[in-house]
């Protein structure tokens, strides 16, 4: 689900104070745009919070051009941050997944849907879509053999949700009835409709990804992040605060 989507308000007002523990950055959909997340790094480096930590919503692969690269950045990061830095899964990762341990079913439609991108970072041609069940299942076996399995177990634990005080990260958005902690993996990962016409009853605002956002603003609990840095050359992170958001895009 990549369509760009206005900004829309619900009748009923969203009255919760913006209210995390601390201060976080959250950083919008990479889609292997690894030449923006680092010019977007230098940026957050000269900004006001250092130590803040550092949340990811997911889709780091597809699309773009550098999703081998990206990854390895990314798992670097994290593991280096001690716990400063949180990398959440997207539908794009669980693609990737999916077709790895079923690629006769699973392959074609992950290569439709930007995995022809992510083969060719790791120097891979696809398998086109009357391919035989061996060619698929050799496909991913020489993918996993590039990745490596360390980097395959991470992309497996990334959690779906993270939460800082009434502020919780998630990669699409989440059911508007149910607790963030009660939402199943289909909500977290592929957004549910009534997300964008009803607003939460719990105070909470949700940051999220997956739907790509002309004009971010934070708005009826929303804060939405994924500016289509693969199609708009647009990286955006927020930093969220007590009381307050402010993106930042690269520049």
């Amino acid at each position: 689900m990549r369509l760009f989507r206005k900004n829309q308000s619900s009748q009923t007002e969203f009255a919760a104070p913006i209210a995390p523990e601390a201060p976080f950055y959250a950083v919008g959909d990479l889609h292997g745009c690894d030449a923006l997340f680092e010019r977007l790094l230098i940026q957050l480096e000269k900004d006001a919070h250092p130590s803040a930590r550092f949340i990811c919503v997911g889709d780091y692969v597809d699309r773009g051009d550098d999703s081998a690269r990206l990854l390895q950045r990314l798992h670097l990061l994290e593991k280096s941050a001690g716990g400063m830095m949180v990398c959440l899964m997207g539908n794009h990762e669980r693609m990737l997944l999916d077709f790895l341990d079923d690629p006769p079913a699973r392959g074609f439609r992950w290569q439709r849907n930007g995995g022809l991108q992510t083969l060719a970072s790791y120097g891979l041609r696809g398998v086109p879509e009357t391919g035989s069940e061996t060619e698929w299942v050799t496909l991913s076996q020489k993918l996993r053999a590039k990745m490596g399995e360390d980097l395959v177990d991470w992309l497996r634990d990334l959690p779906l949700h993270w939460q800082s005080g009434n502020v919780a990260v998630t990669h699409a958005g989440a059911d508007p009835e149910l607790p963030i902690k009660a939402q199943g993996e289909k909500e977290l990962l592929w957004g549910r409709s009534g997300f964008f016409n009803k607003v939460r009853s719990d105070g909470t605002w949700v940051a999220y990804g997956h739907i790509i956002t002309r004009k971010p603003k934070a708005e009826q609990g929303r804060i939405p992040l994924d500016t289509g840095a693969y199609a708009t050359g647009q990286l955006t992170a927020a930093l969220i605060e007590p009381g307050s958001v402010r993106y930042i895009m690269t520049s």
